[in-house]
């Protein structure tokens, strides 16, 4: 009963992680690359190659800065279709709120604002109607950088880990809620297949076949970084839940949403609507000023991260001031509300409840806001465990399976073998082809951030082609020369993309390490010149001949 119980653990942990495991494969990788997103912004865009600034002055920069901000043409296309009539036009949209963010990592600021317009929506229920703007900006002297430069880091590695960039019905949300879901059952699973886990954390064989070597690897790297993978796998999904998977304050529940915002307001006295009586807005920095006294009183000195503004140049406005909270995990800002026309205080935030604080921490820990490099490079750490667990898991798969299915004339293991290699080796290839046509489109070029993002799906396709192209010898039993391939072209691909950062901005490494130290420009160069030497290596080794079949027995299941 026990054996039989082990090998059903064992078909649900191998099915259920070959379906999902193509998708956790791109979660891993680029939450390891989002680690350090905004340094891999300041590589793509050399003009933010400067140090992290606090938060400038609003009323003598930011004032100014605001004003010249306007409705962004992407959402007044969004907009016009969800409102009766026609738009007014974009210089016209009165203000109604605004939003500045930085964080210690960013040299640069992002701004954005909230434009009323008097159209009435289609459906009754699109409540909180407005046409937003936003720009990205210069600190040091309030100029706006330009749209079109695409924040690959920020805007593209990090989004991909959490929704694929599949934005369509929050489509690729779902689909990375249903593999962190899978990814737990898995992590289960494979635990209770495992039967001598303590002794799998120190065995790796690498001399022995490929296929004892890849479930080697896959448990080693399963059982180093499990806590890891199963912390951030729940984390994740209860981030998401209550916006996306379970949504019922935004549907079921939204009458009774609506009337506690009101409530709310009411009990904190932060004016849930406009009076829609004109007023004047007070000196915003004698607020942060003192904001930050009053977070010096509590023992939490600190520079401001967010500031908001509600109902601008309203009686009922009011600003909010966020502390930026890299001091520790939890993610707590700390806010103080001051009335916009007077700056008198309104509410200073109260402690959380526990169920609060616990939530606070464990966003926080996996959102990862803190400023703690070390434990920055372990979150990459256990990222790429992940890949290298999920990828020394499609080896295996393919490896045990394919002397049967070569006898059989199945197509199943090349299949397999196909997609493992688009997304190991094709992901990095399409990561790395994105950073060489960033340094060798020009700055001025138009749409140049959508001729990024094609680079990069466009790579990834052909890596799938390719794959697909050579992978015959898997259903002859043998290697897909296309791993070895692919390797050499990411090899080639992390050189270039390294030697042409020193050609079109002069940053090489000397200068950024030793010269004139930029770490962010640095790491990502260092990273780089890492990865083409583990691909040469790899591309070697894959070139080695192989050795004769063994068996594998693994918590009772024989594996040929």
């Amino acid at each position: 009963m026990l054996n039989n119980f082990r090998q059903s653990m064992a078909w649900v942990h191998t099915w259920f992680g070959l379906v999902l495991g193509f998708v956790l494969m791109v979660v891993f990788f680029f939450g390891a690359l989002s680690v350090f997103d905004r340094e891999i912004d300041r590589w793509a865009i050399p003009d933010t190659r400067f140090e992290p600034q606090p938060l400038p002055s609003y009323d003598n920069l930011l004032k100014q800065v605001f004003a010249d901000l306007k409705p962004h043409p992407v959402d007044m296309a969004a907009t016009a279709g969800r409102v009766i009539g026609d738009l007014p036009a974009p210089e016209t949209m009165p203000m109604v709120s605004l939003y500045a963010y930085t964080t210690h990592r960013d040299p640069v600021l992002s701004i954005g604002g909230e434009f009323g317009i008097p159209n009435q929506p289609k459906n009754p229920a699109d409540d909180h109607l407005h046409v937003h703007g936003w720009a990205t900006v210069d600190p040091r002297s309030g100029e706006m950088l330009p749209d079109d430069q695409l924040k690959i880091g920020s805007n593209w590695f990090y989004p991909m880990h959490y929704s694929l960039q599949w934005h369509w019905k929050n489509m690729g949300i779902f689909v990375v809620g249903l593999a962190a879901l899978v990814m737990l059952v898995a992590l289960v699973t494979g635990v209770i297949m495992h039967r001598k886990i303590f002794k799998e954390f120190f065995t790796f064989r690498p001399r022995k076949r490929t296929q004892r070597s890849a479930l080697d690897l896959h448990n080693m790297s399963g059982v180093v970084a499990l806590p890891f993978h199963f912390f951030f796998a729940f984390t994740g999904l209860l981030i998401f839940a209550s916006f996306y998977y379970f949504p019922v304050s935004g549907t079921l529940l939204k009458p009774l949403h609506d009337r506690h915002e009101v409530i709310e307001a009411a009990h904190t006295g932060l004016p849930h609507d406009e009076a829609g009586v004109p007023a004047p807005m007070a000196s915003v920095d004698a607020m942060v000023a003192e904001a930050k006294r009053i977070w010096a009183a509590r023992d939490m000195a600190g520079e401001v991260g967010l500031l908001t503004i509600e109902h601008l140049n309203d009686a009922n406005g009011y600003v909010s001031i966020y502390r930026a909270g890299s001091d520790r995990v939890a993610l707590v800002g700390e806010g103080i509300h001051f009335k916009a026309s007077t700056g008198e205080v309104l509410r200073e935030d109260p402690a959380s409840d526990p169920i609060g604080a616990l939530n606070q921490f464990l966003t926080g820990l996996h959102l990862q806001h803190f400023e703690h490099w070390m434990l920055r490079w372990l979150y990459v750490a256990g990222g790429l465990l992940g890949c290298m667990c999920i990828a020394t898991g499609f080896v295996f798969f393919v490896e045990k399976r394919k002397q049967e299915h070569a006898r059989r004339g199945l197509q199943g293991c090349r299949l397999v073998d196909a997609m493992a290699v688009t997304t190991v080796t094709g992901m990095l290839l399409a990561t790395v082809a994105m950073l060489v046509a960033n340094r060798l489109l020009p700055e001025a070029m138009p749409g140049r951030g959508e001729w990024e993002k094609w680079t990069f799906w466009g790579v990834w396709l052909l890596s799938l082609l390719h794959a697909l192209w050579r992978s015959r010898p898997v259903a002859q039993a043998r290697h897909n020369p296309a791993w070895r391939e692919q390797c050499w072209v990411m090899a080639l691909l992390c050189v270039a993309a390294l030697l042409l950062n020193w050609i079109t901005t002069g940053d090489h490494l000397l200068k950024t390490l030793l010269l004139e130290p930029y770490w962010a420009v640095a790491g990502v160069d260092l990273s780089l010149l890492a990865c083409a030497l583990v691909a040469v290596f790899t591309a070697r080794r894959l070139a080695r001949p192989l050795e004769v079949k063994t068996a594998t027995r693994v918590g009772g299941v024989v594996y040929e």
